[in-house]
This record gives C-alpha cells, structure tokens and sequence, in this order.
C-alpha cells in the first residue's frame, strides 16, 4: 500500500543543508518516490561540459537511459543535445530540449522515417539496404545528416545482453559491407561498444575500430561514439579522453560526438522507500514499497546491488535483512543488507544513483504504484514533477 500524498505540492526546505539524508527533506518525501538532486546533477554536467569545450566535441543526453524533461532546462545548458532510439523520444527531445536531435534504431518503417524528419538532426541508419530503401525520404530533408552504424565486433561488455558487439549482433554493418559507394549519401559513422566503462576500454575500441574502418573516417565528416562511458565517475581519465578526442578530430578532420546517458545523471537520483513489513527467514525479510522488477529492473537484469545509504558492512554484530518489492514474483529482491539498528515498520530507505533506466523502464506489474518523481533544487525547494494515480494505471493496460 502506497503512503505518498496524491496532491503533495511543492514544499521549501529551511537553511541550505538540503542533501538527501538530512531529515527535514527526507521526512517531507511521501513513498515511493524518485529524487532528483539538482546540485548532484549539475556537477556533473560542469564536468561534461569542461570536456566538450577543452575539445570542441559535442556531448549529447541518451534520452534511453534518463528522459525527464523537468531537468531539461538545467540540462540543456550544459550539453550540445540529445540522442533518441525511437519516434516519441525524437520528438520528446526536439519539443522540449530544442537542440540537435541524432537518431538510431536498428529499424524504421518509410512512416515513421518521414516522421522523424521533423524532429531529428541526424539520423543514423543500421544497414545499407535500409539507407537504399529510405534514401528517397531523406531527400526531403535539406539539413539532415545520415550516419551508418558500424560493428567493430569488439566489445569488453561482460554480460552478453548488454553487448552490442557480438558476431551474431543486429547492430550495426562490419568493414566487409563498407566501400566508397555504399557511403553516397552518408557523412558520418556511429558505433556504441561501451557500458560504464573507463578511458582505457573506449582506447582499446578505438584501435578496433580505425583497423577496420579507417578509411570511411577519411571520407567522412563526424563520428559519433556511442554511449557507455563513464564521463563522470571520479576513476575516469578525462585528461586522456581530451587528448584523444583532439587527436582524432585533428587526424581525421571530423567532427566528435558521444552520447552518454548514465554519467550525465550519476549519483543525482535516489528511490526513497518505506518499510512496510519485517519477518522471519534466514536472514531476516523486510518488505518495502518499491520493487526491483517493476522499478529497478537492471537489479535483476544486469544484475546489479544498489547501495542503500546507511548501510553497513556485514559482521555479526549487525541486523541482516533481505530486502524485497511487494509484487508476487519471487525473485523480486532487491538485495541482501546490513544496518547497525533493526529496521522498524514506517522507516525510510534510500537506494542510491537510481535515475538512470529506472524512470525509463518501470512497470506497474501487479498494479503497483510507480514512484512519484521529486526534485530537490539548488534552492532547497522540493518540486513534484509527476504523482502517478489508478488513471496512469488504467490507461497503460487498456
């Protein structure tokens, strides 16, 4: 049973210290809720934005992975535009973000193509008989950019479904179907090989790549390196990744793009849960209000544990719980934790660097609630963005 406020209205919180753990913010956060800090996302946008002016590359949002439009404005000031894989996020970014708008999926229908064409700036296609099959539409179009997606297969993606490279991907042509002539009407060359990986791997990619395509990059006028990099993780080389972004821009006369979605938003979000059941088990079991299969689905996906804020590392000494969603499915824990204290029904949990492909993925699978979605600005004003009712529910099931 959801706990939040159907009509929470926008509340200021008293002095400056407004992070997520101080009780006068969290105290006034009916769950579920998603929390967007304002401060924690704009730093890292400070440090995309250092990267794009010490290279004159432009660094694009991945509306895949984070597409709340009330953070556009801040976003927006910091990044070049956004990247979509599908007709409503093209459109979605050229309404609200009112930037360049690249496109990729690795297909389209000539309706939707034509589509497309009012809200994109590039659009890169997945093959060579999809470009001879919707060139004509692209006439249309006198600022359009058209981009071929090439495979380098080569990939340091461990889990094989987030691995785009694999030799039996759908993604993308390999250097044996490219040749001068099949790159009429194309200017440029997008790849995506990445997931939350350093400078090292992307170098490592690179070579791959300039080994197989080298020659369409010499012909060509930008390349676009995909997403995956983790831009904003305090371990990343960012001096590295200039050097090479020049390097390459200065090689090959072609302009850089890339497309990060996660390190645009690391660490700014949290999902703020409520306890609503303890119980007995081997470890002990606390139901909370939210669930990793509807709102946290990479937790089983991928799979990944989330950090809860307060948590501590096991030892005897401390309360172990298994913490779980309240849908039916089984499997539907979100992960194993210690606390000093024993949790109480009523207590608060706050899952950390929860805005990326969560807002984007959740479900409302056994008709629970999706988290209300808050943002903590800079002022310490605590802003809803979005409260979800039994109508949001109706309507997605029909």
């Amino acid at each position: 049973m959801s706990t939040r406020t159907p009509k929470l209205s926008t509340t200021k919180i008293a002095g400056k210290k407004k992070a997520i753990q101080n009780p006068d913010v969290l105290n006034k956060i009916s769950t579920p809720a998603y929390v967007i800090d304002e401060d924690l996302l704009e730093k890292n946008l400070k440090i995309l934005s250092y990267i794009q002016n010490a290279t004159n590359c432009e660094i694009l949002l991945a509306l895949k992975a984070f597409s709340t439009s009330a953070c556009f404005p801040l976003i927006k000031r910091y990044l070049s535009g956004v990247t979509a894989s599908s007709l409503n996020e093209a459109k979605l970014g050229s309404e609200e973000f009112g930037k360049n708008v690249h496109v990729y999926s690795p297909a389209y229908t000539p309706a939707t193509f034509k589509k497309l064409l009012n809200y994109s700036s590039h659009i890169v296609m997945n093959s060579f008989a999809q470009w001879k099959r919707l060139k004509h539409l692209a006439s249309l179009s006198e600022t359009l950019k058209i981009g071929i997606r090439v495979n380098p297969h080569y990939s340091e993606v461990k889990n094989t479904m987030y691995n785009p490279c694999s030799l039996s991907s759908r993604f993308g042509v390999s250097s044996e179907t490219l040749n001068s002539e099949n790159l009429d009407g194309i200017s440029g060359l997008h790849f995506h090989a990445l997931c939350q990986q350093p400078f090292e791997v992307l170098e490592r990619v690179w070579s791959e790549i300039e080994s197989k395509f080298e020659q369409a990059l010499y012909q060509l006028s930008w390349v676009n390196l995909g997403g995956g990099h983790y831009l904003t993780h305090p371990d990343y080389d960012i001096k590295k990744l200039i050097t090479f972004v020049n390097k390459i821009q200065k090689k090959y006369n072609i302009s850089v793009y890339m497309e990060p979605g996660e390190a645009v938003v690391y660490k700014s979000g949290f999902l703020v849960t409520s306890v609503l059941d303890l119980g007995d088990s081997n470890p002990s079991y606390a139901i909370v209000d939210v669930s990793a299969s509807a709102h946290m689905p990479d937790i089983l996906e991928m799979p990944y544990r989330p950090t809860i804020l307060n948590e501590c590392s096991e030892s005897n000494n401390n309360f172990k719980y298994s913490i779980g969603g309240p849908t039916c499915l089984s499997g539907d824990i979100i992960g194993n934790y210690s606390f000093s204290d024993k949790l109480k029904i009523g207590d608060k949990l706050v899952l950390t660097d929860m805005a990326q492909y969560t807002i984007v993925k959740n479900t409302t699978f056994n008709g629970i609630d999706l988290p209300s979605i808050l943002l903590l600005k800079s002022d310490g004003e605590l802003k809803l963005i979005k409260n979800f009712t039994y109508t949001d529910f109706k309507s997605r099931v029909g």
